[in-house]
């Protein structure tokens, strides 16, 4: 039994006592420390530890402080207190383990590097772009994808972008057609469409300021974020090639899409 106490969480001395005091019953530290094979400082040591694990209680009798095992179901107690405890800390380390990776990801020639999941992850990816302080984002995006996840988006995420007077540029695919005006003062906006039928594209790549945005709009949604200015830098030159090709023939490729009739 002395194995199988220590593997629950007690120590081997904590073990020895509280197996000593349950074949004594009611004794003083004498007893205990006689039976268990340990000195008296050291028992009185475990049992103040026991205590403090509710699996000890106090009895006078006389002038005699004796010392009682509680029930063993006690030890029940003590599992399921360790078990929210390890909870409450993993819950803390899932806070806390955002900033000790920003941390890690300080040093200049390193990017920083955030995971997000599920639905409620991109929203904190955006409100982090909320957050910043520059003036432009340039995005690629599959527009009805983003939509099927957040309907409101635009009650939402953009009056927000546009209060920060924040201009977008947007690259997107919509197997609606144009959702979106090619050039929107009120919005902010200046927007290209990409017939749907020619990219099977199901995700949000946004750059603002130093920071890549990639979200996986299919599937298992997720998002990165990438905190790099010569990443970030590669990803902007790659937008921009992309912008003047698109907004040079957009209306050739309206014409060209196959989804419509000649």
């Amino acid at each position: 039994m002395l194995n199988q106490l220590k593997h629950i969480g007690l120590s081997e001395n904590e073990a020895k006592v509280y197996l000593a005091m349950l074949e004594l019953g009611p004794s003083p530290v004498l007893e205990i420390a006689a039976k268990a094979g340990i000195n008296r400082p050291t028992a009185y040591a475990q049992i103040e530890s026991l205590k403090k694990m509710g699996l000890i209680s106090m009895q006078t009798k006389g002038k005699k402080q004796l010392y009682i095992a509680e029930d063993p179901d006690q030890l029940e107690f003590l599992i399921e207190r360790e078990k929210k405890g390890l909870e409450q800390k993993q819950g803390e380390l899932k806070e806390v383990l955002p900033e000790l990776k920003e941390l890690f990801n300080t040093t200049e020639d390193r990017p920083h590097v955030r995971f997000f999941e599920g639905k409620e992850g991109l929203e904190r990816m955006r409100d982090v772009l909320m957050k910043s302080k520059e003036k432009e984002v340039m995005s690629i995006l599959a527009a009805d994808d983003i939509f099927r996840i957040f309907p409101a988006l635009t009650k939402s995420y953009t009056p927000r972008r546009v209060q920060k007077k924040i201009h977008s540029r947007l690259l997107y695919t919509s197997a609606k057609g144009k959702i979106f005006k090619d050039s929107d003062k009120e919005m902010l906006r200046d927007a290209v469409h990409l017939p749907a039928s020619e990219h099977d594209y199901h995700a949000d790549i946004l750059v603002s300021g130093k920071q890549v945005y990639i979200s996986a709009l299919k599937g298992k949604i997720s998002g990165i974020l990438i905190d790099h200015k010569d990443i970030a830098e590669a990803f902007r030159f790659l937008f921009e090639i992309l912008w003047k090709v698109y907004r040079k023939n957009e209306g050739s490729m309206q014409r060209t899409d196959p989804n419509k009739k000649a």
